[in-house]
């Protein structure tokens, strides 16, 4: 194993989350554990489409605040991102004055939509004056005090993980010490009637890899971690959960949705990010998949993962987090990488939601039991239209 030097390395110290799973970074961890969330008719009306269910965050726990920003109203997405961003911070020990500082990085595909339609109306009429739909990052950056850059990243269901990779490269380049990265997605008609025009919505539950598998569903909800960079996490005495050790990303350039059937880029994303972490296929311990429930998403993944992992796929676990949470678009990177650090703190992956397995989905889906992880590094994958795919890897932090 060829670890880097420590000035490059970067850590994640704070996690923050709302989710269907409940409020918390420890009710998720908790809600997977028991084997994931339900999904519920989302209470709109007029949704005549064939999918109308979604992972829904429980109301009692999606903030009431911050109502507006600059005099435009918030919906559930930017509330429930700076909620789980004030938890983040809290975890990690960031006093206000480091977080005056503090860059904001936010995957958003959807942002402040649910705002719009509300006022707009379920016949398209009405409505207020024009504002931006991506206000999530400077919601976070306003509520934390940050006047450092406050950016949305918007590659649609890739975004969290090209937020996330954005972010490490800043570090890296010693543009600053950390980085707050999240995503906040709230609850829209227009997110959930695209996917069902394209009949890429699952109308029962999101399974991925599953043989009646029919698209995929989201959830709505919000992750926040905290990038630094090892030197200064280690100055002010933080304990990490784990290290951001490498990424990276690719284009298929195939077509506005489908995937290249073949996975060439997929591939490269996949050993692009272990290179830049200075790992091997070998020291992987687990995989986080993008895993949407789409018929040919999965199965390109499943391909693309055997060519990586050759014979050793069959035991390398898999855990397939949307069958637990949904898909939760530009928030799903963040998603993943708070559930990897904290697989990596507990050394235990969670077993999976049921899953009646396609055999042309050849991958290893424990579901009976939590599998110990004692060692090695979690690789995440997440992609998304357009063909744009991102891979980041964590290992343990190697220090306390």
């Amino acid at each position: 194993m060829d670890r880097r030097a420590e000035p490059d390395r970067v850590v994640v110290t704070g996690l923050g989350a709302i989710s269907c799973l409940g409020g918390g970074q420890a009710a998720h961890w908790r809600g997977l554990l028991d084997g994931g969330a339900t999904p519920r008719e989302v209470p709109l009306p007029h949704l005549n489409m064939r999918a109308t269910r979604m992972y829904l965050t429980p109301d009692t726990v999606v903030p009431a605040e911050p109502e507006q920003l600059g005099g435009v109203p918030l919906g559930r997405g930017p509330r429930m991102a700076v909620a789980a961003a004030l938890e983040a911070l809290g975890d990690a020990g960031l006093t206000a004055d480091r977080c005056r500082e503090l860059p904001v990085i936010m995957g958003v595909e959807m942002g402040n939509a649910d705002t719009h339609e509300a006022t707009r109306g379920p016949d398209g009429m009405g409505g207020t004056a024009w504002s931006a739909l991506t206000l999530t990052a400077a919601a976070v950056g306003a509520a934390i005090g940050s006047s450092a850059g406050n950016v949305s990243v918007g590659n649609a269901c890739s975004a969290g993980g090209y937020a996330l990779t954005i972010a490490l490269d800043m570090i890296r380049a010693g543009e600053t010490e950390r980085v707050l990265v999240g995503g906040g997605e709230g609850v829209t008609r227009v997110g959930m009637a695209g996917f069902d025009r394209l009949g890429a919505a699952d109308p029962l539950r999101c399974r991925p890899f599953d043989k009646q598998r029919a698209g995929t569903m989201f959830g709505d909800g919000a992750a926040m971690v905290v990038l630094e960079s090892a030197t200064a996490a280690r100055r002010r005495g933080a304990r990490p959960y784990a290290e951001l050790a490498g990424a990276a990303w690719s284009c298929d350039a195939y077509h506005p949705t489908a995937p290249d059937p073949e996975g060439r880029q997929v591939v490269r994303a996949i050993t692009e990010a272990l290179a830049a972490a200075g790992l091997s296929a070998d020291d992987v311990a687990c995989v986080i998949p993008h895993g949407t429930g789409t018929p040919v998403n999965d199965v390109v993944e499943s391909r693309a993962l055997r060519r990586v992992f050759g014979a050793r796929t069959d035991r390398l676990p898999l855990l397939s987090l949307k069958a637990m949470i949904g898909h939760t678009a530009g928030a799903a990177g963040v998603f993943g990488c708070l559930t990897a650090a904290l697989i990596l703190r507990h050394a235990t992956m969670p077993a999976n939601a049921p899953v009646d397995q396609d055999p042309d989905c050849d991958v290893w889906l424990p579901g009976n039991a939590p599998v110990p992880l004692h060692e090695g590094a979690v690789l995440v994958n997440t992609y998304a239209f357009g063909g744009n795919n991102t891979s980041f890897v964590l290992c343990g932090a190697g220090w306390k």
